[in-house]
């Protein structure tokens, strides 16, 4: 049996892919605690530098499996779902110290849609979309949607498009800023590793300070947030990547980080 998570670490990036592509990517419990352990694999694993997100097949993912919660023997129920599915999903990525890309390559929509955006940094094949479909079955965004989509494209644009579940393309996406960039389609795989085997080159514990500073600024003040740049910046300071950078600058040559 094919797992439905599908893992490969190949110079320094982890992939993990999205893989139920007979039914969109669409995710059940199974598939849910699989990508948990997934990530919770990648996170312990020193060589893993950056992580990639995507999907097999036409789709990223459909969202939640329609056929296991209108399933009387398999329906979890929409708690265990979300408190035991969706939000550790959600909390992994966010907490995780290494850059995670969502790399769409075909339509996200309901909660893949909101697991990509969760991401920190988003690319999406030039014939991906997005689509908040929670509304068109009359229930509401979840896995991070109310909280991450009002912050990247505004509370009008977000509002209207959690209500009316709008199909939007890459290219709007792109536009709007809700995703980092939208990719020609000869072009994605080669610029999706590019970008990926950048991040793991880079300082990756200055990175993971980046993402926890960012994960702050959402509830901090501002003196609260000048406060964390600063202890930060301190330990920053302090790190053999840090002094690697320096010394690479100064002896003009590329720097070799390692993360430490």
């Amino acid at each position: 049996m094919t797992e439905s998570i599908q893992l490969k670490i190949e110079n320094k990036v982890a992939t993990i892919t999205l893989n139920r592509p007979e039914v969109f990517n669409s995710i059940n419990r199974e598939m849910a605690f699989l990508f948990q352990d997934t990530l919770d694999a990648c996170e312990k694993n020193d060589e893993v530098r950056a992580i990639v997100i995507t999907g097999s097949g036409k789709a990223f993912g459909a969202g939640q499996d329609l056929k296991e919660v209108t399933d009387p023997d398999l329906n979890p129920g929409f708690k265990k779902i979300l408190d035991e599915h969706y939000n550790p999903i959600i909390t992994r990525i966010r907490n995780i110290k290494k850059p995670i890309v969502a790399a769409v390559n075909g339509v996200a929509a309901g909660a893949a849609a909101n697991i990509a955006l969760s991401c920190d940094i988003v690319v999406a094949h030039e014939k991906a979309s997005f689509i908040q479909a929670f509304s068109l079955i009359g229930l509401v965004p979840d896995s991070g949607g109310t909280f991450f989509l009002p912050r990247l494209i505004g509370f009008q644009k977000a509002s209207a498009l959690a209500m009316l579940g709008d199909k939007i393309s890459a290219e709007d996406a792109d536009k709007m800023g809700m995703i980092y960039k939208a990719i020609p389609a000869e072009q994605f795989e080669e610029e999706v590793s590019k970008l990926a085997l950048k991040l793991a080159s880079m300082p990756t514990k200055a990175l993971g300070f980046i993402k926890e500073l960012f994960n702050k600024s959402v509830t901090n003040s501002l003196q609260e947030q000048l406060a964390l740049e600063s202890k930060f910046q301190i330990e920053a300071a302090q790190s053999d990547d840090y002094a690697e950078g320096v010394a690479a600058f100064m002896e003009k040559r590329k720097p070799e980080f390692k993360g430490r």
